[in-house]
């Protein structure tokens, strides 16, 4: 990364293209943070984000899968960071990375704490009359602890889906066809970087009843802007080099690339709600018997 003079700063952030730009991220960033504000989503069922869609599938399958999976990311990026130090974090692809492992953590310890809970016994002096009523307790003592951290790990699930999917999508049909050698090199390292976290987020999918809604694409979007934002701000402050050739504000068809780019979340976003809405309309028919059919499908 090389640092402008003040001259040349002052005259990149006076071009036609930087108000046109900051106009296609501020309106969608400005109208996610709205609707989120008013947003009045349904009530979260705490179960679901420790149980398996599985019915013979015992949950501490989907804690040990989880943790297993936060283990593997969290390896990737450290090999990462070893070598490339905190500039790792200046691509998106690392900021989704790191996002995707606070999933699993998330994921992780919910899962432990409704395992736990679940499998934790009644004191023996109960009578047999509070014993029935045991499942009810739990749950309404799960749905206590975990209000905030149940709604969090659900609103980064769905940023998470979202991002994986473009980062991926962006990596292996843009980046490496296009700039292959000329930007970077493709190592093996670099392949797990951008595949992995998809390929974990669609096994949890596959495995998990968290709900998916298009209310979320909200959240992908802030996060996407946020993202920009923080490359605004670095190159405001002297930064030249940009981690994608199209953020870069000086060619005249600057505009079209952001235009581009936000309308690449919609498909992103879709993807995974139709993978989704998949899982929820083929699986049942598949495995009537194994697989219980969610009931935000």
């Amino acid at each position: 990364m090389s640092i402008s003079d003040g001259d040349e700063g002052f005259r990149y952030w006076v071009r036609w293209q930087v108000p046109v730009c900051a106009l296609i991220i501020g309106g969608p960033a400005f109208v996610a943070v709205r609707f989120v504000r008013n947003l009045k989503a349904e009530p979260l069922n705490y179960n679901d984000l420790w149980t398996p869609c599985w019915r013979n599938l015992n949950p501490l399958w989907l804690l040990i899968f989880r943790a297993f999976a936060f283990v593997c990311l969290a390896w990737v990026l450290y090999e990462i960071v070893s070598v490339a130090g905190a500039f790792a974090f200046y691509f998106y692809t690392q900021w989704t990375f790191a996002l995707v492992m606070v999933y699993f953590v998330l994921g992780t310890v919910v899962s432990a704490y409704g395992c736990w809970f679940s499998f934790k016994k009644l004191p023996s002096s109960k009578v047999k009359g509070i014993a029935n009523l045991k499942s009810h307790y739990a749950q309404e003592e799960i749905q206590g602890k975990l209000r905030f951290w149940g709604y969090l790990m659900q609103a980064v699930y769905q940023t998470c889906a979202g991002a994986a999917i473009l980062t991926d999508v962006v990596f292996w049909c843009l980046l490496v066809p296009f700039f292959l050698g000329e930007q970077f090199s493709l190592t093996l390292l670099i392949g797990c970087l951008h595949s992995l976290n998809a390929i974990f987020l669609l096994l949890d999918t596959a495995l998990n009843n968290l709900p998916f809604p298009w209310f979320g694409f909200a959240y992908f979007v802030i996060w996407s802007c946020l993202y920009v934002t923080f490359q605004w701000i670095l190159h405001a402050c002297g930064f030249t080099w940009w981690p994608y050739p199209f953020l870069e504000l000086r060619t005249p068809w600057a505009p079209l690339w952001y235009f581009s780019l936000a309308l690449v979340h919609i498909p992103c976003y879709g993807i995974y709600a139709l993978i989704f809405k998949i899982k929820n309309s083929v699986l049942p028919v598949l495995f009537p018997r194994s697989f219980i059919a969610s009931s935000h499908n």
